[in-house]
């Protein structure tokens, strides 16, 4: 039977509950107790002699003569039910059996007991249609195989595959974790713009926008970091958001153009704080995620040019010019173009070469100014900045470093990337002048993070695609 075949006969028991004055979608309905509470507390409840109701979508029936055994799910749990003719009367039994499908959501009115079986069951004396479902739910007709059309139609995933919501629940739960710990350790909150007139704070390219009224154009954020510290400047200490940012990238396993991420930031601190403050709240959630066996020994760190120099074979990498880099970029297979700064080449290598064996927590530290114009120089070597990454399992799970303050140096250091905008570098904004006047009244010594909540969860769940830790991932329409 085909789709639309089924959809038809769907429609036709539509059209029964109409002429019977029946509404296939009331406003109203009774219910007294969630499936999760009525098999938490199946013990007590099944004494009860009072009538109860309860709800939830049929997920598959069993028909047996004059009655028949069904599953409802409510969200909290799924549960078996059964209805028999002698208990509704012949018409309500009828009706069911003339107008109910898998899908469809009903109210039933009902005692608890156990089958033979010792099944926890709800005995219906009562039932009535809530919702009704005029296409059939994938694992009965045609199934849900197709990875895209999973993530197309992700309630139907969530319906019909085994531990996906448990996975967006365990998401939930991470995130809930990760506000909590901040909230403890004297974090606040703050939200900031999503519509910027300068997509800064990160090296990529925006997607840009037009505001009608003000007739002026703007950027979806690439990431909130220069107003988090523009907070910093007035007064705030210890701050962190979370939310959506945009960057107009390409997809893969481990990029996805809206992601979520949180930015943290701490006056009067340094990244070697920062460090040790996030392995402390990666420990932490792995413990609550259950993943913390393989999470618990201390993280490593491991300069970023020893690791260039471990897996390029190139003796100096500190020395070596970018038309060596280009060269070796070419010998790996990666593409570079005539724009790209050596430090762009080097960051290009370390993602393909380096990251992906680096599996144990890695601290990856003391990156090339070039790398960001926003990260105060190490003491004493003006090439290189106090910047890091927490590399685990060849995913980069957060970027962090001790903010420049400095607002001569930030100026100088936005006039380069400027000069490597102008030869076609697309993930370079031009130089933030409202940024820069704020920096002049005065920044405190800070240190700064951010974290990909996405890439987190994928890595606490043990998960390879980014695109299965996101509910509506960014999809090609069909």
């Amino acid at each position: 039977m085909s789709l639309e075949d089924i959809r038809n006969e769907r429609m036709r028991k539509f059209e029964i509950l109409k002429e019977k004055e029946i509404e296939p979608y009331p406003i109203s309905l009774s219910r007294d107790f969630a499936i999760s509470e009525l098999l938490d507390n199946f013990p007590k409840l099944s004494k009860r002699k009072k009538p109860f109701f309860a709800v939830g979508r049929i997920m598959a029936i069993r028909s047996h003569g004059g009655s028949i055994f069904f599953d409802i799910n409510d969200g909290s749990g799924r549960m078996q039910a059964y209805i028999k003719k002698d208990d509704v009367g012949e018409e309500q039994f009828s009706l069911f059996t003339e107008t109910i499908d898998i899908g469809d959501f009903v109210e039933l009115k009902g005692v608890l007991f156990k089958t033979k079986k010792k099944e926890k069951t709800i005995k219906v004396s009562q039932w009535k249609i809530i919702a009704k479902s005029l296409r059939p739910l994938p694992g009965q007709w045609y199934g849900l195989q197709d990875v895209e059309e999973r993530f197309r139609k992700r309630y139907l995933d969530l319906l019909m595959n085994e531990g996906i919501k448990e996975k967006f629940l365990l998401r939930s739960k991470i995130i809930s974790e990760t506000r909590s710990f901040l909230d403890r350790e004297g974090f606040v909150e703050v939200e900031t713009p999503m519509l910027q007139h300068l997509a800064g704070g990160a090296l990529a390219e925006p997607f840009k926008t037009h505001h009608n009224a003000l007739d002026i154009d703007l950027y979806l954020r690439v990431a909130p970091e220069l107003s988090l510290k523009k907070l910093l400047i007035g007064g705030f200490d210890k701050i962190y958001e979370m939310g959506k940012s945009f960057r107009n990238e390409g997809i893969d396993a481990t990029h996805n153009p809206e992601f979520t991420m949180i930015e943290i930031y701490q006056a009067y601190q340094d990244a070697g704080n920062l460090r040790a403050f996030m392995e402390k709240l990666i420990k932490n959630l792995a413990k609550k995620a259950g993943k913390n066996k393989e999470i618990n020994k201390k993280f490593a760190v491991v300069p970023y040019f020893d690791m260039l120099k471990k897996f390029t074979l190139i003796i100096n990498p500190e020395k070596a010019s970018r038309e060596d880099w280009a060269l070796r970029a070419k010998q790996l297979g990666i593409v570079v173009e005539n724009f790209e700064t050596k430090e762009k080449i080097m960051d290009n290598i370390f993602k393909k070469i380096c990251r992906p064996k680096i599996i144990q927590p890695t601290f990856v530290i003391n990156y090339p100014t070039g790398s960001s114009p926003l990260a105060k120089r190490k003491k004493g070597d003006r090439e290189l900045i106090d910047r890091f990454q927490l590399v685990i399992e060849g995913m980069e799970i957060a970027n962090g470093f001790s903010e420049l303050n400095d607002p001569i140096d930030q100026k100088e250091r936005f006039a380069e990337q400027d000069k490597a905008r102008e030869k076609g570098e697309k993930e370079i904004s031009p130089s933030d002048k409202d940024y820069l006047e704020a920096m002049e009244y005065g920044m405190p010594p800070a240190s700064g993070l951010g974290i990909g909540i996405d890439r987190l969860v994928m890595l606490l769940t043990n998960t390879h695609n980014i695109r299965e830790v996101i509910l509506f991932p960014t999809l090609r329409p069909k």
